[in-house]
């Protein structure tokens, strides 16, 4: 397959010193396994991947530390968790169209490999890993924020730091044994890097809320706030 290497630097807006890092980090292990069955060379993009994931925590961390200055070192926790969790650095992926610029072998792109979650949020920390060690930590800082910025306004504007399920969880299990409650998928639209997702709960078959979210996480957590209104359970959505 033959990648545009230029077209792919204007969506990553970088500019690489060493171009072979870019390809590197766009080359699936089926590929290179495929590639060395024919007795050439092609290094996969594991150990960029396993270098951009602690750069990921690092810039990740020392953002939430200095933007969320009143928040304790679980909440703080939560956010990144939810900030870099896959699905997360999958829709990065997806908006960088990642998918179509990588490497993989013929077994991968038969079984929708562009498409897969997890072999885009690893392609997308070892593109980050790549700008790491090509231009330094500023580099990959300003790459990554773009992204870290919105997702965190995302997470804080969807209240996803509450636990609206387990306290509903909770407040069931108080009023006795037996009960069964149970989280619905209503449906789903939008392009696959921007779903969304309307959750019911319900108790013993019987409908207590409906939430709405960009991920199936969120929506649940939601369904799960408007049900405690319904038993007069006052949770402000942060």
């Amino acid at each position: 397959m033959e990648n545009n290497l230029s077209s792919i630097e204007q969506k990553l807006g970088y500019k690489y010193n060493n171009i072979s890092l870019l390809e590197n980090a766009l080359t699936h292990s089926s590929f290179a396994n495929e590639t060395k069955a024919r007795g050439k060379r092609a290094e996969s993009n594991e150990r960029l991947e396993f270098l951009g994931d602690s750069v990921l925590a690092v810039i990740a961390s020392e953002y939430l530390y200095l933007r969320l200055k009143n928040y304790k070192e679980g909440e703080l926790t939560k956010v990144r968790a939810a900030v870099v969790c896959e699905e997360s650095l999958c829709n990065f992926a997806e908006s960088l169209e990642l998918g179509a610029a990588l490497y993989l072998g013929n077994g991968e792109i038969a079984s929708n490999g562009r498409n897969r979650k997890s072999i885009l949020a690893d392609a997308f920390e070892a593109v980050l890993g790549s700008v790491f060690l090509d231009g330094g930590l500023e580099a990959a800082k300003k790459f990554l924020l773009s992204f870290i910025e919105k997702a965190v306004d995302n997470v804080i504007k969807e209240g996803e730091l509450q636990d609206y399920k387990s306290l509903l969880q909770q407040l069931i299990q108080q009023n006795g044994t037996g009960e069964v409650l149970e989280y619905v998928l209503v449906s789903e639209s939008g392009p696959d890097h921007d779903k969304i997702f309307d959750i019911s709960v319900a108790l013993n078959n019987n409908i207590l809320g409906q939430g709405r979210g960009r991920s199936k996480k969120i929506a649940e957590q939601n369904a799960a706030r408007e049900a405690l209104a319904l038993f007069g359970v006052n949770n402000e959505k942060i």
